[in-house]
């Protein structure tokens, strides 16, 4: 498993954690890592998805739910809010190609994120996503 797949898969898991326990991004990182085994890179990188994430979340909850029909967003399972603020906040920051960002999370061609945990369908992913990319290029919100 790549460096960047195992570093957003640690990212989701801090993600729903945070989610669900309500706590400090900088606590649940001191919990999970002394449970979790990573090299430093990986962490590094985990972590920084983890912390913008969170950073964003209240707006990129406000815009999947402004953009989202027949559903509102705290009605999804937590899994799916946390898929979906994780890949926004890549879409946005630009750390990885939107096409990849998509692959990585939500298609189910290899055992990927997407594969262990609920996911939405990709072709909702893309009609939810703020960055629309063309020709493979890198998107931006």
């Amino acid at each position: 498993m790549t460096l960047r797949r195992k570093s957003r898969e640690f990212a989701l898991q801090m993600l729903f954690e945070w989610d669900m326990a309500h706590q400090k991004p900088k606590q649940i990182e001191q919990h999970f890592w002394k449970q979790a085994r990573a090299a430093d890179s990986t962490r590094k990188f985990a972590d920084q998805l983890f912390e913008g994430a969170v950073a964003q979340a209240a707006a990129n909850d406000a815009l999947v739910g402004k953009l989202s029909e027949n559903w509102k967003f705290e009605r999804l399972a937590a899994v799916d809010r946390n898929i979906l603020r994780l890949a926004i906040y890549e879409f946005k920051s630009g750390t990885a190609p939107v096409k990849v960002v998509i692959d990585e999370i939500f298609l189910s061609r290899s055992p990927r994120i997407s594969k262990r945990h609920p996911r939405r369908s990709a072709e909702e992913i893309r009609r939810l996503s703020p960055c629309r990319t063309r020709g493979g290029e890198r998107g931006r919100g």
